[in-house]
Formats: C-alpha cells, structure tokens, sequence
C-alpha cells in the first residue's frame, strides 16, 4: 500500500507542477496578445488619420473652388515686394497694386469676352495643317533668315 501511496504522491506533485508550468506559459501569452492588441490599436489609428487627411486633401479645397469669384489673370513683379496683379472679379478686371501690406486699386477694366479658337490669325490656321516637321522647317528658315540678315547689316556697319 505504501508503494502506491507514494506513486499518487508522486503523480499529485506532478500534476501541480505541470500547472505551475502551464500558468507560466499562459501569462507570457496573456502578455503578447496584450502587446498585439496594442500594436493593432496603434496602426489602425495611424491608419485612419492617414485616410483622413488624404480626404480632406482630396475633398476640402475643391468644395472651395467651386463657390469661388475671385481669380487671379495675370502677376507681375515691380520690385523686390511690390506686385501688379490683375484679377478678376463677376466680369470686372481690377488692376491692383500690391506691396507694403497694401493693395491698391490701381485701375478697373471690363473683362475681355473670352476668344473663340476661330478667329485666330490666319498664319495658325495655315499651320494647323502642317505636321510637326514642316512647321518646325518653316520657323528655323525664317529664323536662320532672320539671323542672316542681322549679321549682314551688322557686318555693314562695322566697315
């Protein structure tokens, strides 16, 4: 009797060792599901300010656009912080002065009625027809023609 008493002694020990072990074994689990949990907190939120600010980006300044009456026609610089600008506002060009931090109404013009693509000069409409090649052996010949002439004249003058 005393042999299978210390056999069931032996396996309860063993029992209570393998669930020591086994509650070792859970806690590291417990730890790295924990860490994956945070991790996978972590990247769906960068995710979804990612998302986000490309929506924003996408979405925001065309909604701006579309409302808007003021445009810019052209900008020309007059020193190293001063500007002319023409802009345009419901069919009136202003010419402003801007500098300083000031603008000024510098003139107001009517809008021009935009151009149709017919009555473009004729020599564009000659050239329309014209492949690339032969457009491009017209302007370097009136070029080189040009650059001739220029050199002849100039060549004149110096004897």
């Amino acid at each position: 009797m005393s042999l299978s008493a210390s056999t069931t002694g032996s396996a309860a020990d063993m029992s209570s060792a393998g669930i020591d072990t086994l509650a070792t074994g859970s806690d590291s689990l417990i730890g790295l599901a924990v860490i994956g949990k945070v991790g996978l907190v972590l990247a769906l939120m960068i995710g979804v300010i990612l998302l986000g600010s490309r929506l924003i980006r996408r979405i925001g300044p065309r909604s701006l656009r579309a409302g808007q009456r003021i445009k810019v026609v052209s900008s020309a610089a007059v020193g190293q912080r001063e500007r002319v600008v023409i802009v345009e506002v419901e069919g009136t060009w202003l010419v402003l002065g801007v500098g300083g931090g000031q603008v000024n109404k510098l003139h107001e013009l009517t809008a021009p009625a935009l151009s149709d693509p017919s009555s473009s000069p004729s020599s564009a409409s000659e050239d329309s027809g014209k492949g690339f090649a032969e457009r491009f052996a017209t302007a370097l010949r009136h070029n080189t023609g040009t650059m001739l002439k220029n050199h002849r004249e100039n060549g004149r003058e110096d004897s």
